[in-house]
């Protein structure tokens, strides 16, 4: 189930997050969460089952008419088990109302691989 990032779950999305090969510098890592938090176009969600498996961050382009998947990590013991295409759809019937859901240049080999 997807659950919107809160500050009390901050340390497991950073550890999520760290798995992306862009976000392994600590400095760049803390810059993604504090845009997370502030910017209100920008919304981390976090897959839970009985723990926190993954995070998927998204970036909401209201004027484009887009929710652009920005960020997309699963826990590496918990891979190739169809968590992160749940969090895909999720993401898709969430938003799918009143944005085209796409991918940015980090996610798109992932997206393809969802939608095949």
């Amino acid at each position: 189930m997807l659950i919107r990032f809160k500050k009390s779950l901050e340390k497991i999305a950073m550890g999520l997050l760290s798995f992306m090969p862009e976000e392994k510098d600590v400095k760049k890592l803390q810059q993604t969460i504090k845009e997370y938090e502030n910017n209100k176009n920008w919304n981390l969600y976090l897959w839970k089952e009985e723990d926190v498996l993954g995070a998927i961050g998204i970036y909401v382009d209201e004027e484009l008419g887009k929710v652009i998947i920005q960020h997309i990590s699963v826990n590496p013991s918990h891979r190739n088990m169809g968590i992160g295409k749940k969090m895909v759809n999720g993401i898709k019937e969430q938003y799918v109302e009143k944005y085209q859901v796409c991918a940015n240049d980090l996610t798109e080999n992932f997206l393809t691989k969802c939608d095949a």
